[in-house]
């Protein structure tokens, strides 16, 4: 089957799908059920219907392809997805890809952190011990899962979740020390911070006044 439009690797379902074909061929409520039995609906954000989606999309641009029809009583059938030699190929540059080039990730935290001054000091530093607390337990939960899988799997089976608990302690980590260092004010720039909300509590800042305190800091104003 010829693709009809350039494929684009911008998605990990895609990814988990053409590597689930890659094995056998499968119907989608197969490969949705395979993905959570193996555990890997922890790294790959699964639902049904977007899966359905994505294998159609996979199927137009040729990577899979339907090989049959499978029938569970008197259940419609259900058509069964097969890899295609363009698909073998383009998981395999895929993942040489993804494991050898580092990419930039947008992530919700680092906005956040872009734009955590929108928030006074006192208020950041409660919401990041917040945080810190709620990694504490993320960390609790996937140390004991790597525990508990130990004894029935080999390591290489769960090298994502190890992959996962060390972003988690260095983000833990960092959280931790962001905070003391909003907190005993040792974080360059806190001054500034402190006062333009202590400014703010008085009132709207006219526009020349908050330039002028963007300039201080060293921040450029917004352009007019």
């Amino acid at each position: 089957m010829a693709r009809t439009r350039a494929f684009s690797r911008g998605n990990p379902l895609a990814l988990a799908i053409l590597g689930l074909v890659s094995e056998r061929p499968m119907h989608p409520y197969q490969m949705s059920q395979t993905l959570m039995d193996r555990g890997k609906d922890d790294s790959v954000k699964l639902n049904y219907g977007s899966l359905y989606s994505v294998v159609e999309s996979l199927a137009k641009q040729g990577m899979i392809e339907p090989v049959g029809t499978e029938r569970d009583g008197n259940r419609p059938p259900r058509t069964v997805y097969g890899i295609t030699d363009s698909g073998a190929a383009e998981v395999e540059a895929w993942m040489r890809e993804l494991l050898s080039s580092p990419t930039k990730e947008y992530t919700q935290f680092l906005a956040a952190l872009s734009f955590m001054p929108l928030l006074s000091p006192d208020v950041s530093v409660q919401l990041l011990r917040q945080r810190l607390a709620r990694l504490d337990d993320r960390i609790g939960q996937l140390d004991a899962t790597i525990a508990a899988t130990a004894s029935f799997l080999p390591e290489l089976f769960v090298v994502e979740n190890q992959y996962e608990l060390a972003l988690l302690r260095a983000e833990r980590d960092y959280v931790a020390s962001l905070a003391g260092r909003i907190a005993d004010g040792s974080l360059g720039g806190v001054r500034g911070w402190r006062s333009l909300h202590e400014r703010l509590a008085q009132g709207p800042i006219p526009p020349d006044e908050l330039d002028a305190i963007f300039r201080s800091e060293g921040v450029p104003p917004p352009q007019h």
